[in-house]
């Protein structure tokens, strides 16, 4: 029976980007913090209770799904800044962009008797018009409570980033990410995946957190759910990780609309509008008009 790699919380870039390339996925144990776990979910709790469910069996009828964490909960500030996890999306999409981006912070509570989720690749939300050979995302689901083949620990098919499209896994080719609370699960957007099947009684709680190529559009639009008035408090690492900062040479400035007498009405970099340094500017990689 097939299984995914379980690594330890000091695990290395290198194992991890060795599991990844091997299956598409893997466990890390014990990575989140017991207190910052108790502390995010202390500070999610209100927002969760005030989520509707899902209203289609693929976003889980008895499954709740709450974004807007980066405004929301500082706790998950912290999470999504991990150095160790970073450092590894970084090197994972560096094939394929100078600079990475926050695509989704979700936290995913499936409720008792949910059913499993529809297999998919996350990959999709694009569509299919990013190259097969070009991988678009690193995904992590933080186990927030304990992740059970009971209670609906992840479906993966590992390997499966490198299935002809179409191709469907068989019951022997699909394990389930059982973990410990703290635990996460780092998987490609090309891995075949889904929600398993709640058939406790208790609610399984997972962190859905997402990098993903700095020249995409993000499935949750930041700019939003965490605009400049929030987001000029947040530590410059996050706020370029959020988009407030140039995904190239030439892409992402803006312009203030209306500016005051005497301010500037010419291009502007992202950071002017959180108020933080901008930083270095990259350097033109290809040709441009």
């Amino acid at each position: 029976m097939v299984q995914l790699q379980t690594l330890g919380a000091n695990a290395s870039r290198e194992d991890i980007l060795g599991a990844m390339d091997r299956d598409g996925a893997c466990i890390v144990e014990g990575k989140l913090d017991p207190a910052l776990r108790s502390r995010f979910i202390d500070e999610v709790m209100p927002y969760v209770e005030a989520t509707r469910y899902g209203g289609d069996e693929f976003s889980g009828r008895q499954t709740r799904r709450t974004g807007a964490l980066i405004a929301r909960c500082p706790a998950s500030r912290e999470i999504v800044m991990d150095d160790s996890i970073l450092a590894a999306a970084e090197a994972f999409l560096a094939p394929y962009a100078e600079r990475i981006q926050l695509h989704l912070t979700q936290t995913i509570f499936i409720g008792p008797g949910n059913g499993a989720q529809m297999f998919h690749r996350d990959r999709q939300a694009w569509g299919k018009h990013i190259p097969r050979d070009m991988e678009p995302q690193f995904n992590t689901i933080w186990a927030l409570s304990d992740f059970t083949a009971e209670n609906g620990a992840t479906r993966v098919a590992p390997g499966s980033h490198r299935w002809e499209p179409g191709r469907q896994p068989e019951a022997g080719e699909v394990c389930q990410a059982e973990m410990r609370a703290g635990s996460v699960l780092l998987y490609s957007g090309s891995v075949i995946h889904s929600g398993g099947e709640n058939q406790t009684s208790d609610v399984r709680m997972g962190l859905n957190i997402t990098y993903c190529l700095g020249w995409l559009r993000q499935e949750e639009n930041q700019f939003l759910s965490c605009p400049p008035d929030v987001a000029r408090d947040l530590d410059p690492g996050l706020q370029a990780l959020l988009g407030y900062t140039m995904g190239n040479y030439a892409l992402g400035y803006y312009s203030i609309p209306f500016p005051a007498p005497g301010e500037s009405a010419g291009i502007q970099p992202p950071e002017r509008a959180v108020g933080s340094k901008p930083v270095a500017e990259l350097s033109i990689t290809n040709e441009t008009e």
